[in-house]
This record gives C-alpha cells, structure tokens and sequence, in this order.
C-alpha cells in the first residue's frame, strides 16, 4: 500500500500515487456511503470511471450498486498456455488474418444466432431475468465476439518458455443492459424513498438486497458473468483451433478466467458484505489471476497473497493515463507505432483513431506491478507476439 487517506467516514487506502482529481473525488464519495464497510481499497491501476473509479474495490453491507460493478458486467481475462516453445513471424501472420475471419470485431456480430447450447444456461423464468430474457435473442448472435475499446486477443512468449494466448472481453451488449436498466431503477428507488445520503450527481445509487429488485439485478448479474465467461470460451476455442491448424500444436492446457466487473458475497473482517471489484481482480491467497499490459507491454500470471487490505484484490490491467479522445488528440501515431516496431510485435495501430489504445494511453505496467507485491506474487511473465483488437 502507497498511502491512505482518513478524512471520510471510512479510510481509504491507495495502492498508488497517481490518481487524478476527478477519480480522486470519486473515491472520496465511496467512503462516505451509508452502505460502505470498513475502508475503499483503490489499486494501482486506478482512473476515472463513471461513479466510481475503474481499479476500485468498495465492501457494502446490505446493498449494491450497479454502477460500482460497471457496465461491462463480468468483463475480464482468459488465458491457456499452449504446448509450443516457439511460433514464427509468418505462422503469427497467419493466425491473426485467420482470426479477422473468423472473430467478429468492434460493433460486427455473428450474422446468425449461435446455437442455444453456447449460451449459459438461464435455468429460471422471465420474472428472474426480465432484461436477459428480453435480450437473449440479440446476445446469441453476440457471444463468441471481441467488442471493441481494450478488448484484445493476444499472443505472448512466456518466462516460461511456452507460447500463451490471452483474451480480454466481456459481456458486450447484455451487461450494458443489465447495468442501465438496475441503475436506472435504483435511481427511481432513492427518488421515491427522498434519499439524501447519495447525492444524484454521486451516480452511486444502491438497491437494498432485501428488495425483490436488488435480487433481481444480482441474479442477472450473475447470468452476465457466465455470459462473459462464455464469449471468452468460444473465441478462445477458434483461437486455439487456429493455433493448431497453424503450428501442429496438439497440447492446450486447461484455460484461467478471471473476471474484473463484478460484485460477489464474501466475508471480510469477520463481516458478510458484498465486493465490487470494478477493474479489480480477485486475489485470495494461492489464487492465480491476470493482469495484462497495454498493446505492446508485458503482462502478468499472478499468485494472490490474501491482503486483507485490499479485500483480497489486485489491479486488473495497466491502467489509462490518457482519456479515449485526449489520447487521439495529444500522442503522435509514428511515435507510437515506432514504440511497438521496436518490441517487434504484430500489433493493430494504423490510424489516428486507434491511439485510443497506444501504449502512450497507458500507465507503465512495470510500476503498477511494483505498487502491489503485497497483494501478488508473479507466476509468469509474457511477452507480446501479436495482437489483434477491436
């Protein structure tokens, strides 16, 4: 831990030293919540987020907050180490063209729905799941989809002297469903109920876990989180079958999936609450994780040590250090294509749009994994071969 902070209701405590203003004031609203429980934990890779700030981790006691879990519900981080030492230029070249045919990419879907048994199974009624069931139509055309922003498929040489794929993606246009449709909602509810304690402009409205509609939004919560888990899988298995036609490789290993958008109920400081982790990854003692780079920079297999501090929780990435827009704006697309030349990685920045995800816009992935060696261990380090993005 870099510092914490004791002027709020409850502390909050840092894992960094360069968090801007804006998020700033939003960790500061986060530990003055009613519903809030013993500290805010606030990663390395911290930034501004909508309401809360994406690398948060807040514990509340009978309550939860959809937008402390974020639009993308269930988003996160698959990875499979591959039986190959080695892949070539032209094999790489070839297995990212594979994919562009293959994948859909950005705002494409599949034009025809994929069959029923791809989907996680909703296993209830409609009154469960209103706004999955209303949505389940449109999200069988989209599982097994990258999405666009910092969604990526990878391919990485490890420390390990293996070949490892990597995927980042999440729950595409079902979670921003779920996530509007119980914001919205828990808007109307403190509305009604004249709550004072969440200022509108915090954009922290909660559902009580004790209302039919707080139970509602959890459980389609969940069913996004296995959707996410899902699109994961089925790319990761025309990723691998790519990969095998390829190369001849014959040997994957079963694969890791983390998710980094969610809120779960644990027990921490002998309390039952419930964890949002929004751009944060679980990281219980011996419990392995993901923590990726920006295009082009190193990312991480980690081991969680259980730091209580943090409620057992790592950063999920690298972190922005430039907004979407100001990164088009301000970075130098031959500067930062000549960044990735140099590494000698297959990348996908082309044009002035893409310096969105320019290892510019990002925060140095070396000093974020520094930051937080009380709460992970790193199990493998790998390097970028090729990346294909959204």
């Amino acid at each position: 831990m870099k510092r914490a902070i004791n002027t709020e209701k409850i502390p909050l405590l840092l894992w960094t030293d360069a968090l801007e203003e804006e998020a700033m004031v939003q960790a500061r609203h986060l530990a003055n919540l009613e519903c809030a429980f013993h500290h805010v934990a606030i990663m390395a890779d911290a930034h501004v987020g909508y309401g809360m700030p994406i690398g948060g981790v807040l514990a509340t006691v009978d309550a939860v907050i959809p937008n402390a879990v974020g639009v993308d519900i269930g988003c996160g981080m698959q990875a499979v180490r591959t039986g190959l030492a080695e892949v070539s230029i032209p094999q790489l070249k070839r297995i990212l063209a594979a994919l562009r045919a293959a994948v859909p990419l950005g705002f494409k879907h599949h034009r025809k729905p994929r069959p029923f048994e791809a989907m996680p199974d909703p296993g209830t009624t409609e009154r469960d799941l209103p706004v999955v069931t209303a949505e389940f139509g449109s999200a069988r055309h989209q599982i097994g989809t990258l999405g666009g922003g910092n969604h990526f498929i990878e391919i990485q040489r490890g420390n390990d002297g293996r070949i490892w794929l990597m995927i980042h993606s999440g729950s595409r246009n079902l979670g921003y469903k779920v996530a509007g449709h119980y914001n919205d909602l828990a808007v109307q509810l403190a509305q009604k109920a004249g709550r004072s304690s969440v200022p509108k402009e915090w954009q922290l409205a909660l559902l009580p876990l004790a209302s039919s509609v707080g139970q509602r939004y959890l459980r389609e919560m969940e069913y996004c989180v296995a959707f996410a888990r899902a699109n994961r899988g089925e790319m990761m298995a025309v990723l691998q079958e790519i990969v095998a036609e390829t190369t001849g490789c014959d040997r994957f290993d079963p694969p890791l999936d983390v998710a980094h958008n969610h809120a779960a109920g644990e027990t921490h400081f002998s309390r039952p609450v419930w964890v949002h982790r929004k751009g944060a990854t679980r990281a219980f003692a011996g419990e392995y994780g993901i923590i990726p780079g920006c295009q082009g920079s190193r990312s991480y297999i980690v081991r969680g040590l259980g730091n209580p501090q943090s409620f057992m929780s790592c950063s999920h990435g690298a972190g922005r250090v430039l907004g979407r827009k100001q990164a088009q704006r301000v970075l130098d697309l031959r500067e930062e294509i000549a960044k990735l030349e140099k590494s000698n990685v297959l990348h996908s920045l082309s044009h002035r749009n893409d310096l969105e995800e320019a290892p510019g816009a990002y925060k140095n992935i070396g000093e974020v994994i520094a930051n937080q060696l009380d709460l992970i261990e790193i199990a493998v380090e790998l390097q970028p071969l090729a990346v294909l993005k959204g």
